[in-house]
């Protein structure tokens, strides 16, 4: 009998340095995502989270299934920004960029 692994994937929301911008997605790796984000922005590729240099994280959420990360990631970009913004107020108030917790340096 062969036991699955247990899975983890990441939905996230990016900022900016003046929290102008917000963008989400969704990974199984978010230590990895976030660096490619900052290595985007540096490099001043043409994404959008590059175009923005938008990748400060403020707000993530865990989850074992992709099928319900990608259910919450595209329930989020359906979202108002308020709604975005309430939902990162609830969880983190000050705002603060969460990179650290997965040793990316800012």
């Amino acid at each position: 009998m062969r036991i699955q692994g247990h899975h983890t994937y990441y939905v996230y929301i990016l900022t900016n340095q003046h929290k102008t911008v917000l963008y989400t997605g969704v990974t199984n790796d978010l230590r990895i995502r976030l660096q490619q984000h900052k290595e985007g922005a540096e490099k001043r590729e043409q994404s959008f989270t590059a175009r923005y240099n938008c990748f400060f994280l403020v707000h993530y959420e865990k989850y074992t299934w992709i099928q319900e990360a990608i259910a919450r990631e595209k329930e989020i970009k359906s979202w108002t920004r308020k709604k975005k913004e309430e939902l990162i107020s609830r969880n983190n108030p000050k705002w603060e960029f969460l990179n650290h917790h997965f040793f990316i340096n800012l």
